[in-house]
């Protein structure tokens, strides 16, 4: 039977599961997209993924502001936040692709990577009304609603991306912020309420300097700062690895679709298999599986490569980054909220940012043709798998296993 909490929970994942299908298809457009049109404006090919870059930098350094408007103000007024900032970059990025100016293409997309902050607590907003045992399935939801999107965006991609030639994708980015004027109207039916306002004497909880040094805290968040920084990595050169080895725009809106696919469907089950096998099991598997990527990313450039690969990094996304974000959920208290999440996506978003200012420079400058920069990209997820599986055994083989705050 489910508790009232259990109730109002399953009714604001509806809500959010929506959200992540509607609004979320606006990314796959912004991967897809940046590094083409960044290499289509840029003077010197080793930017061309600056945009993406620039929007996962927008994210990183929004996330702490983004957390603590929620904390002071609700989530439904920092998710509105989201959609203007959705609205106004992809408007300010169409208008640099009109006029060819690539400064102005990447403001709009710093702008928008405020969006993806939002985006990124849809999640996190899942886990506020949730009881223990609702907890995982309803991370693991909010994520599958990316299922849609995945379909969603990278057919808008297609059918928007010529509208007003000669100039392209200018279309595609004005879809974007229709997109978010009409999606804005979901958060009208969220119902969570706004923190109430610590007095003098309430529990303020753990200082971030104390919360750094629970390996509770920690480790899932290396687990999500490694497993969305690969996917990153490895995602945002796609598009120009599949065209710089003879294939077609289309074929490289196709293995995005599949691959972003393979990051929403396991999440109708990751909630069940955390609960059977423990979430560093999860955790761990899904390092396996973007090991897994990289291999056979390697192995050849082949079309069946391209697909194989990016969806196997979508499924080892997931795991990871549903492990992480599950863990850390029970592992600090209600006033430690804001800080926590704000914190995790803050570092999150940073080895992002590192990842996809990286991605463009091994993609196009490795000295050699785009088979060698694709090569570079999957060597460097090595010394990152490392990182995540190394601080994972710490903490489980190290006796270093904290008992959590539920």
């Amino acid at each position: 039977m489910n508790t009232p909490n259990d109730t109002l929970a399953k009714r604001n994942v509806k809500v959010l599961v929506a959200a992540q299908a509607i609004l979320g298809s606006q990314m796959p457009v912004y991967f897809v997209l940046g590094g083409l049109a960044g290499q289509y404006l840029a003077s010197n090919p080793c930017f061309a993924t600056l945009p993406i870059s620039l929007i996962v930098l927008g994210s990183m350094l929004s996330a702490p502001v983004m957390s603590s408007i929620m904390q002071a103000r609700g989530r439904r007024f920092g998710f509105l936040m989201g959609t203007l900032a959705g609205v106004v970059g992809s408007a300010v990025a169409a208008y640099g692709l009109w006029i060819n100016s690539f400064a102005v293409f990447l403001l709009g997309s710093f702008i928008s990577g405020f969006y993806m902050s939002a985006q990124g607590f849809y999640r996190f907003a899942a886990t506020d009304m949730a009881t223990p045992e609702f907890l995982p399935k309803a991370v693991s939801w909010v994520m599958a609603g990316g299922l849609i999107s995945a379909i969603l965006g990278p057919q808008l991609v297609n059918y928007t991306s010529d509208m007003f030639l000669p100039v392209e994708f200018v279309g595609s980015y004005l879809a974007v912020v229709v997109l978010n004027i009409v999606g804005a109207a979901l958060f009208l039916f969220l119902d969570i309420p706004t923190p109430a306002k610590p007095s003098a004497d309430s529990p303020r909880g753990r200082t971030r300097r104390e919360l750094l040094k629970d390996p509770g805290i920690v480790v899932p968040m290396i687990a999500a700062m490694v497993s969305y920084s690969l996917m990153n990595l490895v995602m945002t050169s796609t598009p120009l690895a599949v065209i710089g080895c003879g294939f077609e725009q289309e074929d490289a809106s196709n293995i995005v679709s599949a691959h972003v696919l393979a990051m929403f469907v396991p999440s109708f089950f990751t909630g069940h298999l955390i609960r059977r096998f423990g979430v560093e099991v999860i955790i761990a598997i899904g390092l396996v599986i973007l090991a897994g990527a990289g291999t056979v990313a390697l192995a050849g450039v082949a079309l069946e490569n391209f697909y194989i690969a990016l969806v196997l990094l979508g499924i080892g996304w997931n795991f990871g980054f549903i492990g992480g974000t599950t863990m850390l959920a029970r592992a600090h208290t209600p006033e430690e909220r804001g800080r926590v999440q704000g914190m995790n996506d803050f570092a999150v978003f940073g080895m992002v940012t590192v990842a996809s200012l990286s991605s463009g420079g091994l993609m196009n400058c490795s000295g050699g043709d785009a088979q060698t920069g694709w090569a570079a990209v999957n060597y460097a997820m090595i010394p990152f798998l490392m990182l995540a599986g190394g601080a994972l055994l710490w903490f489980v083989i190290g006796g270093r296993r904290k008992r959590y705050v539920q």
